[in-house]
């Protein structure tokens, strides 16, 4: 199946925070917001502790995967990533995490209104999905606010600290999505 990017993300500005591809100079804040536990304890695909250079690999990616960092005033607070694109079936993954210190303030509201009408609109995918933890329901808030539907719910799927974890899969059609 095909997974080349049909076209780039290009910096956007919404009312409180600028989103934009990651770059290499963006590993430090990227590594340091994904060392804390707090963030990684709810995330199903950052491992911890975070490995040395995994930053700079991730930032560096010319997997044409959009790899889009979340920046206020004080910097970089997050990354939202398009993942596992297939262009053929016109679908793809949204993974998403953002620093604790912006948590409460919906920033990641404020960042998934645009990286999702790039990926319909720009993209041209079809189908949008969104998986997490069973005990992060923010995420599944977050997800439901912008249109997600609940899919699924997968018993055991991951295994955290040594703990197998049940996962919700969430899921937005383009057809179902409302721009705004």
């Amino acid at each position: 199946c095909e997974t080349r990017m049909a076209a780039p993300f290009l910096a956007i500005r919404t009312r409180r925070l600028e989103l934009r591809p990651v770059l290499v100079s963006d590993a430090p804040a990227i590594a340091r917001i994904a060392s804390d536990r707090r963030v990684v304890d709810a995330m199903i695909s950052i491992p911890h502790p975070y490995p040395d250079g995994e930053a700079e690999r991730f930032a560096a990616s010319t997997d044409g995967e959009p790899r889009i960092v979340v920046v206020d005033e004080d910097g970089v607070q997050g990354v939202v990533h398009i993942r596992d694109v297939d262009l053929e079936h016109k679908q793809a993954e949204l993974s998403f995490w953002l620093s604790p210190a912006t948590w409460g303030r919906g920033y990641t509201s404020e960042a998934l209104q645009p990286v999702i009408r790039f990926a319909f609109l720009d993209l041209g995918l079809n189908r949008l999905c969104a998986y997490h933890m069973n005990r992060n329901p923010a995420s599944g808030r977050v997800l439901e606010k912008h249109g997600f539907r609940q899919e699924g719910f997968l018993r055991q799927r991951v295994r955290k600290w040594g703990i197998f974890e049940d996962v919700r899969l969430w899921a937005l059609l383009r057809e179902d999505w409302t721009p705004s």
